[in-house]
């Protein structure tokens, strides 16, 4: 699920893309980071829709052996437990579902010699040999392949990935969250009622989650120059273009969470723009970040500016 870090990545995406663009109407900006968080739910559907047909896939592949000019006799039995796997048929069924993938119309993404070179793959393993010899149909057992297709071929499928890419501009940076929801879906499709299954949410709390990052996105905006000169008054004996667009940019972010967000404790502001730096920004942005934001915290505090109340006074 997106927690409260990758919803502050996605704000730094769309403050760095306005940055970067002659276009400034903030609204436009305000829709494509809307448009970003949704897209990880439209991800997760596709991989689920895919699942589905490489499951299906499997009736398609025993036909055809069957009609070969000399089939075999193992071309004539072959076996199709796949096609009828319980936690598919489950997601089938599921109408939350069913209404997503109408939405994202998943029926037109994936072409039958993509679902065929998955499931050619899916066959040469040694874990889907010993699921169809399997006697057992319990729940787990029907999961455990599905979550094998996931994540040692779906995942690891150039094919797969490159229409990933071509679709989603954060799919590399998105593919964790993907994977958590699945785990979590996985999870929740714990009984043989299709009623009683849910998908996973992609926040805990969205309308919570949505407010924190329109905000966070029109503060650092709104208030960019002014930030920016706490900044500057810290990195004295730095040039300017020394100084990593990103680095200012998570710093002018942190700047607008601890002034803004009365909530959010100050260590956990810190220590989010910190870490997010370790992914996105040069080796040595975290220690400099650290360094500046301890610098300007101290002179916030002096002027009392920050002000927590409630989970904010957590130290």
């Amino acid at each position: 699920m997106l927690n409260r870090r990758h919803l502050r990545i996605k704000v730094l995406q769309t403050i760095y893309a306005y940055q970067q663009s002659e276009d400034k109407n903030i609204q436009s900006f305000e829709k494509a980071l809307l448009k970003s968080v949704d897209q990880v739910y439209e991800m997760y559907i596709w991989v689920l829709a895919l699942l589905s047909e490489v499951s299906e896939y499997a009736i398609t592949d025993a036909e055809g052996r069957a009609n070969k000019f000399l089939p075999k006799e193992d071309d004539l039995n072959t076996n199709t437990r796949l096609a009828n796997n319980t936690f598919i048929e489950l997601l089938r069924q599921n109408k939350r579902y069913v209404e997503l993938a109408k939405k994202y119309k998943v029926e037109v993404i994936f072409d039958r010699e993509l679902v065929r070179s998955v499931f050619q793959l899916l066959k040469q393993s040694v874990e889907y040999q010993h699921y169809l010899e399997s006697g057992e149909r319990s729940l787990k057992v029907e999961k455990d392949i599905i979550k094998f297709i996931f994540k040692k071929i779906i995942l690891k499928n150039p094919a797969i990935e490159q229409i990933f890419d071509e679709h989603f501009i954060n799919w590399t940076t998105d593919k964790d969250v993907l994977q958590a929801l699945l785990a979590k879906t996985l999870k929740n499709f714990s009984s043989e009622d299709p009623d009683k299954n849910q998908l996973a949410q992609l926040c805990p709390n969205w309308d919570d989650d949505e407010e924190f990052i329109i905000d966070l996105f029109r503060l650092t905006i709104k208030h960019g120059d002014v930030y920016q000169q706490y900044i500057s008054g810290k990195t004295k004996n730095w040039e300017a273009e020394r100084i990593a667009l990103i680095d200012t940019l998570l710093m002018r972010m942190a700047i607008t969470e601890l002034l803004n967000f009365s909530s959010i404790p100050v260590k956990v502001t810190i220590n989010e723009y910190i870490e997010i730096s370790k992914e996105f920004s040069t080796p040595k942005s975290n220690s400099f970040i650290n360094g500046i934001l301890d610098k300007i915290l101290t002179e916030l505090q002096q002027e009392g500016k920050i002000r927590k109340f409630g989970r904010g006074l957590i130290s």
